[in-house]
This record gives C-alpha cells, sequence and structure tokens, in this order.
C-alpha cells in the first residue's frame, strides 16, 4: 500500500502563547471550575447573609480591616509584577523571567503570611455559627489556591535556574502568569464581601 503524504507539519512551532495554546486552553477551563467553586461560596455566604437580620453574628464583630487591606495590597502590588513577567516570557526575556519568577516566589511567601494573621482578626471562628463557617469557607478556599499556585512556581522556578531554558519553558512561565492573574483578581470580591459587606450590608 502506497503511503501518500496530505501536509507537511514539521514547520509548525512547538509552543505558543495564550489564544494559540492548547495548554492556555486547558487552563481557561480549569480556571473556569474553580470559579464555579467560588461563586458557590458566595452564594452560601449571601443566603446566609439575606436569612439574618444582623450581620456579621454577632453586629459588633465585623472583621478587623488592617490586616485584610495589607494583604489585599500584596496581591495587587504582586500583579504588576505578574504583569511584567508575562510580557518579558512573552518576549523571550530569560535574565528578567528568573528574576520575576524569584520575585513572585517572595510575593507569595509575605501573602501567606499575612493571610495567616488575617484569620486572628476575623472576630469569628469556622465553628461558631453560619456567619463564621461561610467566611472561614471564603477565606479558605482562596488560601488553598494561593498557596497550590505559590508551590507550583517554587516547582517552575527550581526547574528554570536547573535546566538550561527552551521556547516552551516561557511559554510556561506564560501560563503560570495567567492563573496567578486568576488568584489575584478572585481575591477582590471575596475581600469585598468579608471585609466591606459587614459594614455596608
Amino acid at each position: 500500500m502506497k503511503t501518500r503524504i496530505v501536509g507537511d507539519l514539521s514547520a509548525l512551532p512547538d509552543h505558543e502563547f495564550g489564544l494559540k495554546s492548547t495548554v492556555w486552553w486547558g487552563l481557561l477551563g480549569f480556571m473556569a471550575i474553580e470559579m464555579t467553586g467560588f461563586a458557590l461560596a458566595i452564594g452560601v455566604y449571601l443566603y446566609i447573609r439575606n436569612i439574618n437580620d444582623a450581620w456579621p453574628l454577632p453586629p459588633d464583630q465585623a472583621p478587623l480591616l488592617a490586616p485584610g487591606i495589607i494583604t489585599l495590597a500584596l496581591f495587587l502590588a504582586s500583579e504588576v509584577l505578574n504583569r511584567w513577567i508575562a510580557r518579558r516570557a512573552k518576549a523571550y526575556d530569560e535574565k528578567a523571567v528568573k528574576l520575576g519568577v524569584i520575585g513572585i516566589i517572595l510575593f507569595g511567601v509575605a501573602i501567606i503570611v499575612a493571610r495567616f494573621f488575617e484569620f486572628p482578626h476575623l472576630h469569628t471562628r469556622w465553628d461558631v455559627n453560619a456567619y463564621g463557617s461561610a467566611t472561614w469557607l471564603l477565606i479558605f478556599l482562596h488560601t488553598l489556591h494561593v498557596i497550590t499556585d505559590w508551590v507550583d512556581t517554587v516547582v517552575l522556578g527550581g526547574w528554570l535556574y536547573s535546566h538550561e531554558m527552551e521556547p516552551t519553558q516561557f511559554s510556561e512561565v506564560y501560563d503560570n502568569c495567567g492563573y496567578w492573574t486568576f488568584v489575584v483578581w478572585s481575591w477582590v470580591p471575596i475581600w469585598a464581601l468579608v471585609y466591606l459587606s459587614p459594614r455596608l450590608m
């Protein structure tokens, strides 16, 4: 049987960025699933708020603002660096990418430490009442995502510094930046619910 070549794909690139990358689309689907989890947790919080006349419970014990503001500021500052890393990855700037990944790892450490200072200042425990459970659920769920992506970034950083960088690694860094963006901006509505809604609703 004679073999007929219908096309030569050898010239196609072995990596891409953004919309042209299959990994990017997989990451987008992964984030959509996780966003559903956040949406369900937010729905629980709003439902409990709706069926209670006083909020939070007790009504004079809203979470302390300062720890939450510090964590939010660290997230937003890290996103500035994160977007810069994504641009440098697309430019195949090895030195900048390596330094930037180290910066994000350090930001992650600062954010995780700051996050654990938030819990004692929520003025509630997870097992006291429904308000406490919903509040802790929101923050714990997001913290889990922060730690997961931080570990992933540490592994990625270790690979970058222990191996010779190839073009595919720049695409991996770009995708990692995309997930960190999701982690940062998913915190903003949760932060508003936990810290502002008890004072405004």
